[in-house]
């Protein structure tokens, strides 16, 4: 390594000792304050704590998921998406808060994002669903239709070959605002579906959607970006100005 004059004195060795000191805490400081912006602003870390998005998110995954969307970047259909609990989807959680140094330290990287937060209530589905769209299940092939257009689903995991794309059938049109979302497994998914006779009807406010998932980040031998699949939603339109739309304001899966 070549020596780099300054062409200053030479400090004593304590005192270069006790600066060194101070830029490793500025620089450990500083790259806490990105990772919170970041954290906030930009990307979070979720997992995956239940099987009803299988086979495209496996129990255990953890996710990075976008902040963009959808407050800069509109949703679409096929997105996969979190969203906090529109109310009663989700039962009452237990805290089990980890006590002592290990409890301190989860808070911590947890609070500047380098932990996925496990004690609120996220949900995890793909957007079937705009505002403005009629969606129904099923035609006379098992398919779902939006708008009276089939629509493929490749990412589906089905208990049984042939099975309908829904074992429960429904003809729901998306309010502004909201948005229908279903599991890709789709025979274990507490979804839309399960939730039509709430008073929400089923649909999700889209001012409850946290980001779009983009990445299941580990682990590793499943690292892959998270497909949309537009290719299955080609032709469709939206049909509400709330499909651009997000309100003022706002995983188990």
């Amino acid at each position: 390594m070549e020596k780099v004059e300054t062409g200053g004195a030479a400090r004593p060795g304590g005192r270069g000792v006790l600066l060194f000191a101070r830029d490793i805490v500025v620089i450990f400081l500083v790259a806490l304050l990105i990772s919170f912006l970041v954290k906030t602003f930009l990307i979070r870390p979720f997992w995956i704590p239940s099987e009803s998005m299988n086979d495209t998110l496996q129990v255990d995954d953890r996710i990075i998921v976008s902040l963009l969307t959808p407050d800069l970047i509109p949703i679409e259909h096929g997105d996969i998406v979190v969203f906090e609990d529109p109310g009663g989807w989700l039962p009452e959680p237990q805290p089990q808060e980890e006590t002592g140094l290990l409890g301190a330290v989860d808070w911590f990287l947890t609070f500047v994002g380098l932990a996925p937060e496990d004690d609120h209530g996220y949900l995890i589905k793909r957007v079937i669903g705009l505002p403005g769209d009629r969606v129904q299940c099923c035609n006379d092939y098992g398919q779902l239709m939006i708008d009276g257009q089939p629509i493929d689903e490749p990412y589906l995991r089905l208990d049984a070959p042939g099975e309908p794309a829904s074992s429960l059938s429904f003809d729901v049109t998306v309010p502004e605002g909201h948005l229908w979302v279903m599991g890709d497994n789709r025979d274990h998914s507490g979804d839309s579906r399960a939730h039509m006779d709430a008073p929400g009807g089923g649909f999700v406010p889209i001012q409850t959607v946290v980001g779009r998932a983009v990445l299941v980040s580990w682990p590793l031998e499943r690292w892959a970006w998270l497909d949309s699949y537009d290719e299955s939603f080609v032709g469709l339109e939206p049909q509400g100005a709330g499909a651009w739309q997000v309100l003022p304001s706002g995983v188990p899966s």
